[in-house]
């Protein structure tokens, strides 16, 4: 390396190898740098949540969590909408799409406001309050909210044909048909926690 040095500084000179030799090292230091924020941002920070006694809703035991990212009192929002489907017969993977609807939607909070597009909008699946969707009670109740979505959605023909945020889109008619696609991976994850049972990709057919 000296040999080569001291022959580009007879070639160019002292000044201009030195100018090269000062953004070699600059360009080293940025790519360390980027690699420890790379590095540091890629593992996130595990979330604690706070000391609770298991509860039971509908049978499912929810606990203090974290649960897929949430903790005891957004899945207990998970475990009612869970107790809605199971009531009108339906199954794992619809279970699932009704749970994603509301991580979308709300991130399993039962909202007490709506937002720019819906300032009407209430509870976990963000109903308007244009008639179709009940009271203001009903909509802030999560067992009913959840009831009333998943009974428009086994109206939608071909509703157990379509991917999960195509099943979630035909009910609350997002903006952004896939809107509800990236919330899927977690919905499996606090149906299956809550309820133990797998949850395909696929709507059963029958």
């Amino acid at each position: 390396m000296r040999r080569a040095g001291i022959a580009l500084a007879s070639v160019f000179g002292v000044g201009v190898v030195a100018a090269v030799i000062g953004v070699i090292v600059l360009v080293v230091i940025a790519v360390n740098s980027l690699s420890g924020v790379l590095s540091s941002s890629a593992t996130p920070q595990a979330l604690t949540c706070p000391a609770a006694p298991a509860r039971t809703v509908g049978g499912l035991v929810v606990p203090a969590g974290p649960v897929a990212g949430f903790c005891q009192d957004r899945l207990v929002n998970a475990a009612e909408v869970i107790r809605a489907a199971r009531a009108l017969g339906i199954g794992p993977h619809t279970q699932a799409v009704g749970v994603m609807t509301a991580i979308g939607e709300s991130g399993l909070v039962n909202l007490d406001h709506g937002d720019a597009v819906g300032p009407d909008s209430r509870g976990l699946f963000q109903q308007r309050d244009n008639g179709a969707w009940g009271t203001y009670e009903q909509r802030m109740d999560p067992y009913t909210a959840a009831s009333m979505f998943y009974a428009k959605l086994v109206k939608v023909p071909g509703w157990k044909t379509m991917t999960p945020t195509q099943m979630a889109h035909a009910v609350q008619v997002n903006a952004d048909p896939d809107h509800y696609a990236k919330y899927w991976p977690t919905a499996k994850r606090v149906v299956e926690g809550l309820t133990g049972e797998t949850v395909p990709d696929v709507a059963p057919q029958g």
